[in-house]
């Protein structure tokens, strides 16, 4: 297919709509809803009967039980893979094979050799592809980096990260059991550190040197609904310190199995000021001494998408597929692309090493 009709609409199929509180329902399926560049065409779960009832509940005019059948439907443009880590590559695998567009979910794949594999297919097949790092995209975000090139902190100091989710801890949902295998791809270094440093990145820029520690304090789990106790090898401490491009110092803990309420939050500091970015990716700031923190409302000219009745997570994916449907039509690649998964993951490997030797790395972009 490589180059869609833009003057159509894009006929999306969706892989993991289950209506029973998927990411895809939460997110994907509001998010699309009202979009004039696309159209939802075909959704696919594991069961006819699930199938059917996200079709009807959202609107597609095929359900499917089979993922193959949905990404060998000519009526698709755009393969949406919506599903568990492990399960990302040989789905990705096939819809590039019959020269589909494709959407997937973070992680690309469970290892940067994959990572590699999945970007180099897409390449030689000539498609566009979108990776699920919507929040680098949020309004918010983008407002928040223009704050900064115009100086409102004056010059960068330091940017503090704090990230701790009750996830991945002594006890998950049936529901996340293979986060225990560290070979998933899903625990606090590969997902969650990734998806909130690449936020913070896109507004501060990229490491210049960092040092980190990866741990484990967790050494099994038990899963909530049957008592089952599983082995865990996968980690849930990331510590990070290290300095940016711009000569700033950047530090991050992020913590899986926190017990009473999570934790979000990102704090700038610079010459002239401070920046604060809370758990909804609101910002709030102040400038000069001993000023409070005040909202700083971010303007609507921000907003790409259409849907202004989106929040949250809807509201970040919509304005990824916005950004993805306006590529399209100018030949750009503001989208985050496979390309982009490749660096995100290289930058995980890095910190994973830089934990292993004890040895502070320089940050070598791909």
């Amino acid at each position: 297919m490589g180059d869609t009709d833009v003057k159509r609409k894009i006929r999306v199929g969706i892989i993991g709509a289950s209506p029973n509180g998927s990411w895809a329902v939460q997110s994907h399926l509001p998010a699309l809803a009202g979009l004039p560049a696309f159209r939802l065409e075909a959704v696919a779960t594991t069961r006819q009967a699930s199938a059917d009832e996200a079709a009807r509940r959202f609107g597609a005019a095929h359900a499917f039980d089979r993922a193959s059948k949905l990404i060998e439907h000519p009526d698709v443009d755009l393969v949406v893979v919506s599903v568990r880590a492990p399960e990302h590559a040989p789905l990705v695998r096939a819809a590039l094979a019959a020269h589909k567009h494709v959407f997937s979910e973070w992680p690309l794949g469970v290892s940067s050799a994959e990572t590699r594999e999945l970007a180099a297919l897409a390449e030689r097949a000539g498609v566009r592809t979108v990776i699920g790092l919507q929040r680098r995209l949020a309004p918010s975000i983008r407002y928040l980096r223009d704050l900064l090139a115009q100086g409102y902190l004056g010059r960068l100091r330091s940017a503090t990260l704090h990230v701790a989710l009750p996830l991945l801890g002594a006890t998950r949902p049936q529901s996340y059991a293979y986060t225990a295998d560290a070979a998933s791809g899903v625990n606090t270094l590969a997902t969650v550190s990734a998806h909130f440093l690449d936020t913070v990145l896109a507004a501060v820029g990229d490491f210049h040197t960092l040092s980190a520690v990866v741990a484990r304090q967790f050494d099994e789990t038990r899963i909530a609904e049957t008592g089952e106790i599983l082995p865990v090898t996968a980690p849930d401490q990331v510590l990070i310190s290290g300095t940016l491009a711009s000569g700033a110092v950047l530090s991050a803990h992020f913590e899986g199995g926190k017990r009473n309420g999570p934790i979000l939050q990102t704090v700038l500091t610079g010459t002239e000021g401070d920046l604060v970015i809370g758990p909804d990716l609101s910002l709030s700031g102040a400038r000069g001494d001993d000023q409070p923190l005040a909202p700083l409302p971010t303007p609507a000219r921000y907003s790409w998408s259409p849907r202004g009745d989106l929040t949250g997570d809807a509201h970040q994916v919509a304005e990824l597929y916005t950004a993805f449907a306006r590529d399209l039509v100018e030949g750009t690649s503001v989208a985050p692309s496979f390309r982009d998964a490749v660096k995100l993951h290289h930058l995980v490997d890095t910190i994973a090493e830089a934990s292993a030797t004890g040895q502070r790395k320089l940050w070598q972009r791909l």
